[in-house]
């Protein structure tokens, strides 16, 4: 039994001592400034149920999405999400083509929240 007890003692204190190693969470890997405007371009049903801080909603799918995002500075700075980051991709080469170059296609909402530092909200 005192066997037992001190196997079990040490796996529990190595294990402790393997999570203290952690690494932190690393930083942001994608610059948000005030003038940068994210867009989230999945449905309005998906962007309500959450989204990231201060995002605007474009549905890439919708048919006056180019029309929509023709109305935006087309010198701004601009970061696209999408779910799994299918459509973020679309929108991004669409917006490309209509001239904007300032981009950047963060992918999927998880990747675009740990990638940005923003945090993902939800509307209620």
């Amino acid at each position: 039994m005192k066997k037992a007890l001190t196997g079990i003692t040490i796996a529990v204190a190595a294990l402790l001592s393997m999570a203290a190693c952690a690494s932190p969470a690393p930083a942001p890997s994608i610059a948000v400034t005030s003038s940068t405007v994210i867009i989230d371009v999945r449905t309005a049903p998906e962007y309500v149920g959450g989204h990231l801080q201060d995002a605007i909603n474009i549905d890439v799918q919708s048919p006056d999405f180019d029309t929509l995002i023709a109305a935006l500075p087309i010198d701004g700075d601009y970061i696209i999400y999408c779910a799994t980051g299918n459509r973020s991709a679309a929108a991004a080469t669409r917006m490309a083509n209509l001239g904007f170059a300032t981009l950047t296609d963060a992918g999927g909402i998880t990747d675009a929240s740990a990638a940005t530092g923003l945090a993902i909200a939800i509307d209620r």
